[in-house]
Order: structure tokens, then C-alpha cells, then sequence
């Protein structure tokens, strides 16, 4: 066998919703070797969405034997990996002993819409009692849900995770008895995923990164920091939280496995990563990436820009310690690729999700069907928790093809309304959107979105974005191959290959028709739940 050859990679580890990955980047973010892995999930409520931490780790800690297997496969050194990034699903909440290094009860998933009451709680509590924003000064009703996004950028939600933390304090035990005797650690996956790298309870950091702790209700969009203001509101004790660390900085070593000793440099939230992989690091630049949901970030810069029109204020990325942070305005879909799914796994109307494709071109419309995909509410710009999924204009004449057209228009209405927000926010008309996620594979997908849009979509041909994002912010905290996040011009090699671009052809009158049907559909799913019997 010949001698292994040294070269310079970068490698990133991606925790999603459903797999984790470990993909291994050159230069010009060619995929050199990689590998993935499907982990459980849990549903042991209508709503409600769990997986095991444990679990999860596992699943990275293979990604990153077999990956590094692969890179030897192919004629590399495992040594040839110079650092590493990480990059996972936000919002999912994980709780943690600080004796044990144990997880005291699954975590809940971005997802899970349990917490309801939860948000209804905290929600009158702002009414009546309000946010106490200086020592005896309240802020109340309107006033509080106003000083409330000042602070964070964020609104009341089951979405965020400070409020799936509040839930376990209140509903499990070891979790409620391990706050109260300061044994609670807290952390995003990205969080957890660190204290387990570097050595657990065995000196394992205890550190969150500033993209994803300004997802989590707590952490003040101007100073970067936990607020007390939203501890003292949602009763969280400080010392369970991690350090805020920034999204490009070398935070610590592997302490075991095929990877020991290689430096951890990049962390990021797997939105703000795929911001990052595909480039858009400037002021007015967009990207959309449609996973289990869609998300749709807008670049704002150095300028936090408060929505007035459902969108959510959050930091894009931090480079370094002593960096500025740079902000962007965000909509989030929270079904997009799991509507395929369902229409695959629970109503068996297609054997494989690119079957989607296929079927809704054999037919040039949907026959007046409208699907609306709240399967556990909405999210910007409606922020209604109550609304439910609904297929309306059914008729005798529609066919399961009529359905998976309908299923890709509702992914391409959900993009429109989150942008037609962005444009009012920002007073910016985006002339193209960039895309990357599993849904965009489909051509077919593709040109709705572009049709129904009345924008241009742009799709590159390696569209690992999440996953390079974090690459590109560990590569540039050692400013391996001279990459350097804060200059863009440093980045001009990666990911070039050819792009693809989809135009809209759909008739402006036809556009607008379907776009009032799409309203007067989500019309009718909104505050759904309200009063109906089970």
C-alpha cells in the first residue's frame, strides 16, 4: 500500500433535524470525502418533537470515523484535516447534569410546539406584569412585547429555545431539582456537541456561539450577551447558560477519536452557515434554504433593521472576539421538505421525495388546490400557533398529481410572503434569491418558486451551503488557505462551479390571481385550534 498523501483540508460537522454529516472541504470547497447518518426521532404527542442527545452524538461521532475513513480511502492522511467547524439545527433545546455530563430528558427539537401554554403563560405575564426593563420600571402589553424585540430581535414563541428550557423546568423533575441546585447545564446542540468534543465532564467547554444564542429569547442583540432582563422574566438562573463565544475563533481541541487534537475553529447555526457557504456576507444579499423547513435570511450589515411586518432581527455571524457583528433579517417556514415527506411516509401518494417533481409536472396547474402546511402552526410573517394544516378546493377532479403541484406552490407562496415583508423592512427589492436544501434538487420546485415569486432563483452546483458556512468560518480563524471572512474578495475561488438559473415565466395577471387564492387559504387555517374539539 502506498504511503497516505498530507494535503490541507477543512472539515465540517453538520447536525441537522433528521442526520448528522461530516463532510470534508479543499480549497475551492470540492467534497473530498464525507459521510452521513439518519438518528432517531421521537413523537410521543401530537405536536410534539424529541430526540435523544445521546443519540445525536452518536451519530456524529460516526460521521466523523467513517469521513476520515473515506479521506484515507481516497489517498489522504486523516492529519491532513487542519480544523474543523460545526453547524446544527438552532432552537433545539438540550439539558444537561453538570456532575454527570448525562442529558436529564430528551431534548426538544426546533419544531415541537408543546410549549404553547408555555408562550401563553409568559404572554399575560407581559400584560399584566410586563418586563421589568430598569430596577421598579415595567413595561406593559404593547409597550413589553415592543421593549421585548428591542432587546433581542425575537418575539414570544414556542420557537425559541429559552421557552423548551422553561417547559423542562416546569414539566421534568431531574430538570426542575437540577436548577435549583445549580447541577443544570443548558445548550443549543452546537452547545452540547462542544462540551462532548473537548472532553464532557471531564473539562469539556461549556460554550454556545453568538448565531445561535440570539435564537434563544435570552441573549441581547446589541451587547451579545445574556440579558438579565429576559432571565429575571422567564426565571432562568444565569449560571446554567454557556459562555457566548463568537462564529470564527478557535474555542478548543478534539479530545478523542479519529480527530484528536485538531482544533475546533468555526461554529455557526445551520441558517446563518448556509448565509455564509453561499456567499452572502454584504449588505441587501439573500438565500433561502428549504430542509425539513425553509428559512430565508436578508443581509443587513452593520444595521440591525426591526421588522414591522413579522420577520425576526438576528445576528448573521460574528468574526472573532474582538469582530463586529454582522446582522440579517429572517423568515422562517417551518414546513418545507417534511410536506414531501408526509405526502410520502403518511399518505403514500409518492415512493421517493423526487417523485414530487415528476408528478406535479404532468399537470400544468393545480386545479384550484391550495395547501397550507401548518402542521404546527405558522411562523413569519403570522406567528399563529393555532392555525392548521388545510387542503382546500378539493374536487372530484383533483389527483395525487394536483396535490404535489400544490405541495411546491405552498413552499413558493411562503417564500413570497416572507420576502414581500423583507422588501417593506428594508425598502430593498431583491432581484434574485440564492438557494440551496435538499427541495432544490427538483428543477420542477425550482421553477414554481421562480414563477410564483416573480424572482429570479439562483441554485449552485454544490449546494452544501450549511455545511461550508462553517467550514469557511473554522478555515478563517486560522486563516487557512489565506481565507478570511471579513474580506470577501479572499473567498473569490470557493464554490465557483457553474450556477443555475431559474427565470419566472408565469404570466403576471396568473401570478397575482393565485397569490389572492393563497391568502384567502391561509385565511381560513389561521387561530384554527381555537375552541374546535378534539
Amino acid at each position: 500500500m502506498s504511503a497516505l498523501k498530507q494535503g490541507e483540508f477543512v472539515g465540517s460537522l453538520d447536525c441537522g433535524t433528521t442526520s448528522s454529516r461530516f463532510l470534508i472541504f479543499d480549497k475551492y470547497a470540492d467534497i473530498v470525502a464525507e459521510y452521513q447518518t439518519e438518528y432517531p426521532q421521537y413523537y410521543p404527542e401530537p405536536g410534539w418533537h424529541e430526540q435523544d442527545a445521546d443519540e445525536i452524538m452518536a451519530s456524529c461521532d460516526v460521521c466523523i470515523t467513517e469521513a476520515c475513513k473515506a479521506l484515507e480511502a481516497a489517498g489522504w492522511s486523516k492529519d491532513s484535516v487542519k480544523v474543523i467547524g460545526i453547524t446544527n439545527q438552532r432552537e433545539t433545546a438540550v439539558a444537561w447534569s453538570r456532575k454527570t455530563g448525562k442529558p436529564l430528558c430528551r431534548a426538544i427539537v426546533w419544531d415541537d410546539g408543546r410549549t404553547k401554554n408555555t408562550v401563553a403563560h409568559f404572554e399575560r405575564k407581559l400584560d399584566y406584569v410586563g418586563l421589568e426593563v430598569q430596577p421598579g420600571v415595567f413595561r406593559k402589553a404593547k409597550n413589553g412585547e415592543a421593549a421585548l424585540k428591542e432587546l433581542t430581535g425575537l418575539q414570544l414563541s414556542t420557537y425559541f429555545s429559552a421557552i423548551k428550557l422553561r417547559w423542562m423546568i416546569e414539566h421534568h423533575q431531574q430538570v426542575k431539582k437540577a436548577h435549583e441546585e445549580d447541577d443544570l447545564l443548558f445548550g443549543t446542540v452546537e452547545s452540547w456537541i462542544v462540551y462532548r468534543l473537548t472532553g464532557g465532564v471531564h473539562g469539556g467547554l461549556h460554550i454556545t456561539e453568538v448565531t445561535n444564542a440570539s435564537r434563544t429569547l435570552l441573549m441581547n442583540l446589541r451587547t451579545l450577551e445574556w440579558d438579565p432582563v429576559m432571565l429575571n422574566f422567564l426565571e432562568i438562573r444565569p449560571s446554567v447558560l454557556p459562555k457566548i463565544a463568537s462564529s470564527s475563533e478557535v474555542y478548543g481541541e478534539v479530545s478523542y477519536g479519529a480527530l484528536q487534537g485538531v482544533k475546533i475553529g468555526g461554529l455557526v447555526g445551520d441558517q446563518q452557515g448556509a448565509l455564509i457557504g453561499n456567499k452572502c456576507l454584504k449588505q441587501g444579499e439573500a438565500k433561502c434554504t428549504y430542509g425539513t423547513g425553509a428559512f430565508l435570511l436578508f443581509c443587513t450589515g452593520a444595521d440591525i433593521v426591526s421588522s414591522a411586518h413579522g420577520l425576526l432581527s438576528t445576528v448573521a455571524y460574528k468574526d472573532g472576539q474582538t469582530g463586529k457583528p454582522v446582522y440579517a433579517l429572517e423568515g422562517s417556514i417551518a414546513v418545507a421538505g417534511s410536506a414531501i415527506k408526509w405526502l410520502r411516509d403518511s399518505l403514500g401518494l409518492i415512493k421517493s421525495a423526487p417523485e414530487i417533481n415528476t408528478l406535479a409536472a404532468s399537470v400544468p396547474r393545480t386545479g384550484g388546490v391550495y395547501f397550507v402546511p401548518a402542521f404546527s402552526g405558522l411562523l413569519a410573517p403570522y406567528w399563529d400557533p393555532g392555525a392548521a394544516g388545510m387542503l382546500i378546493g378539493l374536487s372530484a377532479y383533483t389527483t395525487s398529481a394536483h396535490i404535489c403541484r400544490a405541495t411546491l406552490e405552498a413552499n413558493a407562496f411562503q417564500t413570497r410572503e416572507i420576502l414581500e415583508s423583507m422588501k417593506l423592512d428594508s425598502k430593498t427589492d431583491l432581484k434574485h434569491l440564492m438557494v440551496d436544501g435538499g427541495m432544490t434538487n427538483g428543477d420542477m420546485a425550482m421553477e414554481v418558486l421562480a414563477d410564483i415569486g416573480g424572482f429570479t432563483v439562483v441554485r449552485p452546483e454544490m449546494r452544501e451551503s450549511t455545511a461550508l458556512g462553517s467550514a469557511l468560518l473554522a478555515g478563517s480563524a486560522v486563516r487557512l488557505f489565506g481565507w478570511d471572512i471579513s474580506k470577501p474578495e479572499t473567498l473569490a475561488e470557493v464554490n465557483t462551479k457553474g450556477t443555475r438559473e431559474f427565470k419566472p415565466g408565469m404570466p403576471e395577471a396568473t401570478r397575482e390571481k393565485k397569490w389572492r387564492g393563497w391568502k384567502r387559504a391561509v385565511e381560513r387555517s389561521l387561530a384554527w385550534d381555537e375552541g374546535v374539539d378534539e
